[in-house]
């Protein structure tokens, strides 16, 4: 068991030299990230412990992946296929139980160890075959994949805001659609295999054009519930729902072109950069934006002319 996670620890540090950062400066920069994003969630809204446990969860939840557990099972014996099970769990949520006891909230840290446990001890996937349907069949893969393995994020949402409407506070339903919009430009972390993109019939601007129309249209459907109840309850602040929804769209286009920009690779850490520093600056995407456009046109030319 100790050689799984060492080979897990070296495999981490490996993806974040590949991405261009030296790993303990990797962690320290994960750690930073971590801290802050806590910080700003409890700072925004009154149901962060709620939020934050969801997120934890989720991230628990990718541990048990059916095959993934097949195979740990295959290699370890019962016993010790429990307690690493028990062990990784544990590693990925105790960042946020930490956190859950500096603020003080004891009941919720109680209640994300005890749900990790569950979870570690029940394999609730094995027998769940079901296909969720999706609007998202036409125009594969980014959003008919995503959607299917994140549509309890969107439920959550969806609640947030219920939530946001009957406690009438406007930040909650703002971070609500702020949620879906983080969820639909994770989507866009994985580059297809380069078949999908050499069988589509038309120019590299063509295709740029169809992926970010897409998109706009799948975003804008998944939004829409929130945006819509926002509108008719905080009707005083229409200005700054459309602004942020035009600004949510700016970001979605600016990470299918950093995308393909990168392509067939994953997005690098220059990338991630300019990002990042168009978050904290958004003009800058008047430069980014044509950058990455003229970047992912070299790129696609490659492989569809």
């Amino acid at each position: 068991m100790k050689e799984y996670f060492i080979l897990q620890f070296k495999m981490t540090n490996r993806k974040l030299t590949d991405f261009g950062l030296n790993p303990i400066i990797g962690f320290c920069l994960l750690f930073a990230g971590f801290i802050g994003l806590s910080i700003y969630l409890f700072s925004k809204t009154e149901f962060a412990e709620y939020v934050f446990i969801l997120i934890a969860l989720s991230f628990v939840s990718k541990l048990s992946e059916t095959k993934r557990n097949d195979f740990l099972k295959y290699c370890f014996r019962d016993t010790e296929y429990r307690k690493l099970r028990l062990t990784e769990n544990f590693i990925v949520v105790l960042p946020f139980i930490a956190f859950l006891i500096y603020e003080q909230l004891f009941p919720s840290a109680i209640i994300l160890t005890t749900l990790t446990l569950l979870m570690a001890l029940v394999n609730f996937t094995r027998t769940f075959n079901y296909t969720i349907p999706t609007p998202f069949y036409n125009k594969p893969f980014e959003f008919t994949v995503g959607f299917r393995s994140t549509f309890y994020l969107f439920l959550f949402a969806y609640f947030l805001t219920f939530m946001a409407v009957f406690v009438n506070n406007f930040n909650l339903g703002i971070f609500a659609l702020l949620l879906v919009f983080f969820i639909s430009l994770s989507f866009y972390s994985k580059p297809e295999n380069e078949y999908y993109v050499w069988s589509f019939i038309n120019t590299s601007k063509g295709f740029l054009f169809e992926k970010v129309k897409t998109g706009l249209v799948y975003s804008t459907i998944l939004s829409m519930p929130i945006l819509i109840a926002l509108e008719v309850f905080f009707f005083s602040e229409t200005n700054t729902l459309l602004i942020l929804q035009l600004l949510c769209y700016v970001y979605l286009v600016t990470i299918i072109l950093a995308k393909y920009s990168a392509y067939p690779n994953e997005m690098n850490l220059p990338q991630g950069i300019l990002i990042g520093i168009s978050l904290l600056f958004p003009p800058i995407l008047i430069g980014i934006i044509p950058f990455f456009y003229l970047q992912s046109i070299k790129r696609l030319n490659d492989i569809l002319e």
